[in-house]
C-alpha cells in the first residue's frame, strides 16, 4: 500500500453533515459503518460533488475544483446503492463484454446474464452486475454504497475477493456498509457516521 494520500478531503461540509477531513491512502479501504439516515450515502454524494457542498477534495494532490465535473466523476467513481441500468439490454452496460463474462462467472453469475434483459434480473443478479460495472473501471478512486448489501454470504465473500484485488492493484475505495463486520474485514480505516459525523467505532 502506498502510504501517500490519494484521497484527502478538507471542511467538507454542507448544511446537513460535516465537516468531514479524512485522508485515504492509495490501495487503502475507508470503511463507514452507521444507523440508517446519518449522513453516510450524503458523504460520498459530497466527495462525487452530487449534491451541494463546501471544502476541498483532492486526488493525488489535485484539488477538485480543478477538474470539470464529468472528468472528477470519470477519476473518482461512485457506485449508489441501488445501481441505475440507462438501457434495456444488460450487455449495453458493459464495453467490455469479455471482461464483464470473467467477472460474472467470479461473482455466481450465469454468462448468459450479459446476454438479456435488465427486466429479468433478480436483485441479486442486479447489485452482483452493477459491482462487476464499478470494479471494471479504470478510477483510481471507487465509492462504493452498499455494494454487498442484498446478497447472500457466499456471494459477499466472492464480491470481497474481487474488491481486494483492486485494493492490491493499488485502488483507493470508500465504502459504505451496513455490516460492522465487514468494515473491519475490508477496512484499513473504520469510522462511523453519527448524525452528520464521522468518528471511531
Amino acid at each position: 500500500m502506498d502510504a501517500s494520500p490519494r484521497l484527502r478531503t478538507q471542511n467538507l461540509h454542507s448544511r446537513l453533515a460535516g465537516p468531514f477531513d479524512v485522508t485515504v491512502p492509495a490501495g487503502a479501504c475507508l470503511a463507514v459503518t452507521g444507523a440508517s439516515g446519518s449522513g453516510k450515502s450524503l458523504f460520498l454524494r459530497m466527495i462525487v460533488d452530487l449534491d451541494p457542498n463546501e471544502g476541498e477534495v483532492w486526488l493525488d494532490g489535485r484539488p477538485r475544483s480543478s477538474f470539470d465535473a464529468p472528468a472528477w466523476r470519470r477519476e473518482v467513481a461512485y457506485a449508489p446503492a441501488e445501481s441505475g441500468w440507462w438501457s434495456d439490454a444488460v450487455a449495453d452496460h458493459f464495453p467490455d463484454l469479455p471482461a464483464a463474462r470473467a467477472f460474472a462467472e467470479r461473482l455466481g453469475l450465469k454468462p448468459g446474464l450479459l446476454e438479456g434483459p435488465v427486466l429479468r434480473l433478480s436483485t441479486g443478479e442486479k447489485q452482483r452486475l452493477a459491482l462487476a460495472r464499478m470494479l471494471l473501471r479504470p478510477a483510481p478512486v471507487l465509492l462504493l454504497d452498499e455494494p454487498t448489501g442484498p446478497l447472500d454470504e457466499e456471494s459477499v465473500g466472492r464480491a470481497e475477493t474481487l474488491i481486494r484485488e483492486r485494493l492490491a492493484a493499488g485502488t483507493t475505495i470508500v465504502m459504505v456498509t451496513h455490516d460492522p463486520a465487514q468494515a473491519e474485514r475490508m477496512g484499513s480505516q473504520h469510522l462511523v457516521m453519527r448524525a452528520g459525523k464521522l468518528g471511531p467505532p
